[in-house]
C-alpha cells in the first residue's frame, strides 16, 4: 500500500513505494492507479514515475486541477528534485549540467542522441554536439560519497522518459539498481531495488510536497 503526504479538495500527494507500477503492466500485478482509486474514486493521473522509482507522486481530485498541473508540467513550471544513490565517484563542490538530447532506442529503451565517445566533459557539466534527439537537460549535485557509490540530488529541468537514468548511465554513474541502463553483472550495480526517489514537487500556487528518503539509501551508500 501506500502513505498519503497531502490530500485537500483539489489533489492528493501519495508516497509511492518502490516496486509498483503507476498502470498496468507485463507482470499482471495490482497497479498503483488501481489502489489509489479503491480510497479516492475521483483521483485523476498528472504524470507518472517509473515502477523502480519512490516517493513524492502527485494525483488531481477535480478535472480543473489536473489541466492546471499537466500545463505546469508541460510548461516546466514544477521544480522537482530526485535522490539517487549512483555507482562511482561523483565529483563534489559545486551543480553540474547533464545537457544531452535523447531519443528512442530499441527495446522500449532510450538512449542519448550520438556516439558515447562524442559526450564533452568539461568544469560545467556534460554535453554533445547533436542536432537530433529532444532537448533533455538535468542539474545534479553530490551530496555525499560511501567508498564505491555516491549520494545526488537531481533537479531535471526537462521530463523525458528515463532522463535520469540514462543520463547518468551515459556519463559512467548509473543509479544503482538499475539493470536496464547499468552493468546488471556489476557489483556496484546490485540492489534489490532501484535507487531513485522522488524527493520534492514545488507547484505554482504555493503547493510544496516532499518525500522522506527511504532508510535503504543511507545503507546502500555505504555497501
Amino acid at each position: 500500500m501506500f502513505e498519503i503526504l497531502f490530500a485537500d479538495s483539489e489533489c492528493l500527494v501519495i508516497d509511492k513505494p518502490s516496486g509498483v507500477s503507476v498502470l498496468r503492466d507485463r507482470s499482471g500485478q495490482e497497479n498503483l492507479y488501481v489502489q489509489v482509486r479503491e480510497q479516492y474514486p475521483d483521483a485523476k493521473l498528472v504524470h507518472r514515475l517509473d515502477k523502480g522509482t519512490s516517493g513524492a507522486f502527485l494525483l488531481a481530485k477535480t478535472d480543473d486541477f489536473r489541466k492546471r498541473a499537466s500545463k505546469q508540467f508541460e510548461n516546466r513550471e514544477i521544480v522537482k528534485f530526485y535522490v539517487a544513490v549512483v555507482g562511482g565517484k561523483f565529483p563534489m563542490g559545486k551543480t553540474y549540467s547533464i545537457n544531452l538530447p535523447l531519443r528512442r532506442g530499441r527495446k522500449s529503451r532510450f538512449r542519448i542522441a550520438g556516439l558515447r565517445s562524442d559526450i564533452q566533459a568539461s568544469e560545467h557539466g556534460w554535453t554533445i554536439d547533436s542536432q537530433d534527439g529532444l532537448e533533455s537537460i538535468t542539474r545534479v549535485r553530490a551530496l555525499g560519497h560511501g567508498p564505491r557509490r555516491s549520494l545526488l540530488l537531481l533537479k531535471p529541468q526537462t521530463g523525458r522518459t528515463h532522463q535520469l537514468r540514462v543520463h547518468l548511465a551515459w556519463i559512467g554513474h548509473p543509479i544503482v539498481g538499475d539493470l536496464l541502463y547499468g552493468p546488471p553483472k556489476s557489483a556496484s550495480q546490485s540492489n534489490t531495488r532501484l535507487m531513485l526517489h522522488s524527493h520534492r514537487l514545488i507547484l505554482a500556487a504555493g503547493y510544496n510536497f516532499s518525500s522522506v528518503l527511504p532508510a535503504g539509501f543511507t545503507e546502500a551508500l555505504q555497501d
